[in-house]
């Protein structure tokens, strides 16, 4: 039997991901040696209540409140606690001693990665995140070694478990959003407060942290636009169908030129129709699916489970092992490579489609109304379909629905498109915008 020498892992928190870790850990530490070239030896688990009900049965003695001292013994510190505080202050100290981290912290990440890479770079050490987006789903890695040396253009993410769940139960059943949030926290997918969820939060700090990755520059949380699902109605979704389309809330990173020919990135967050030959249009339930257009590899697709202790403990074991397996081979950590410094462009300058249903007066020179309105602010016109007028029946004129798709423009000119026909006396009401992505 081959002798292995141990590395000392400390756990932060014991969660619905961290008790899985635990508990894999000691159940499979012996096969999990085998792959890392070293023994993982858990040597505690920090937590605010060493007596508070757990899903999983774990050693007594491994529990601790004194977090600070736990990671001062440690080489490995795996945090999970999540949030900001007092996660970033753990995550500084442990890098600070020299410590490898593995975390599945997004928000932390989003919001102070540049300051936790350059701790780790100081000393040395090294910052895994692979489950910080998408869960069990292995693409932080593929950004950051398989396709470190090709060009990623542009990457359209379902990141969010809870927001795919209900849009996709609104589009395969009829639910209405209220009715689809409802089952979605019956069933665990949607917490009490689905705020960070439903109003795209989640999905935007994870935006941020692919947008960093693939270009190679630090795409700060506020800069990444947000628009969350809470307006998107059952109407929407319906018409969406019969047009071929799906919708889906995205979160995309994306490589633009402006024009003046100044290149830059753009990160953003929002539900969009995607046609139903899109690969993301068939992502269902609460699976998580991330699509890459790399210049020379190509579209890619990583899909799979977003959430779920097991699932999510999947992609911290695998971090922990490629840490186990750098301490074994020693030498300082990776860098994070941020030296693009790409500018972060804002929404306004992003170059996309549109479909916009407007509720009009049934009077002549309707359409051509509107189409001036397009045209005035430089937006041409893809597709019209114009309903069946209806007539009140007291002698005062009908009304009618008309949808307009839009080629690709600038969004500013756009979205000034949408105020301008809500300022029009022959549009009664506009009672959808969506953007259009993948064709």
């Amino acid at each position: 039997m081959i002798e292995y020498r141990n590395v000392r892992v400390a756990l932060l928190g014991a969660g619905s991901v961290g008790s899985q870790v635990a508990r894999l850990l000691l159940e499979h530490g012996d096969e999990l040696a085998s792959r890392a070239g070293a023994g993982l030896e858990l040597v505690g688990i920090a937590v605010r209540d060493v007596d508070a009900p757990r899903d999983v049965d774990l050693p007594k003695e491994l529990f601790t409140t004194d977090a600070g001292a736990l990671i001062l013994g440690a080489d490995i510190v795996v945090e999970l606690i999540g949030g900001i505080e007092p996660a970033r202050t753990l995550v500084l100290q442990a890098l600070q001693s020299g410590a490898d981290v593995v975390t599945g912290n997004k928000a932390l990440l989003a919001t102070h990665g540049p300051e936790l890479f350059a701790a780790a770079e100081q000393v040395g050490a090294q910052l895994y995140y692979e489950a910080a987006v998408a869960g069990a789903i292995p693409i932080i890695r593929p950004l950051h070694d398989s396709l470190a040396g090709d060009r990623i253009e542009r990457i359209m993410g379902i990141v969010n478990g809870t927001t795919n769940f209900i849009l996709d139960l609104m589009d395969r059943e009829g639910s209405t959003f209220e009715a689809a949030l409802s089952t979605a926290t019956e069933l665990g997918y949607a917490e009490a407060d689905p705020t960070a969820d439903v109003e795209g939060y989640d999905a935007a700090q994870k935006a941020a942290i692919l947008a960093s990755l693939a270009f190679h520059t630090s795409v700060p949380l506020a800069a990444v636009h947000r628009e969350g699902i809470t307006a998107v109605t059952i109407e929407q979704v319906r018409a969406a169908r019969k047009a071929g389309y799906v919708v889906k809330i995205l979160a995309t990173a994306e490589r633009l030129t402006d024009e003046d020919g100044v290149e830059g990135v753009s990160a953003r967050v929002y539900p969009a129709l995607v046609p139903e030959s899109h690969p993301l249009a068939s992502v269902h339930g609460a699976k998580n699916a991330v699509f890459v257009e790399a210049e020379a590899a190509g579209d890619l697709m990583f899909y799979g489970a977003g959430a779920g202790g097991v699932e999510t403990a999947s992609a911290v074991l695998g971090d922990l092992v490629s840490a186990a397996r750098r301490h074994v081979i020693g030498g300082p950590g990776i860098a994070e490579s941020t030296q693009s410094a790409l500018p972060v462009f804002p929404i306004g300058t992003v170059r996309t489609r549109y479909q916009i249903t407007l509720h009009v007066a049934d009077a002549p020179g309707v359409l051509s109304t509107v189409a001036g309105v397009l045209a005035t602010h430089g937006v041409s016109v893809e597709t019209v379909e114009q309903s069946a007028a209806t007539d009140p029946g007291d002698g005062t004129a009908g009304t009618a629905n008309l949808v307009i798709g839009t080629h690709l423009a600038r969004e500013s000119d756009l979205a000034a498109t949408v105020v301008a026909l809500r300022n029009e006396d022959v549009v009664v009401e506009i009672t959808s915008v969506l953007r259009v992505v993948g064709v």
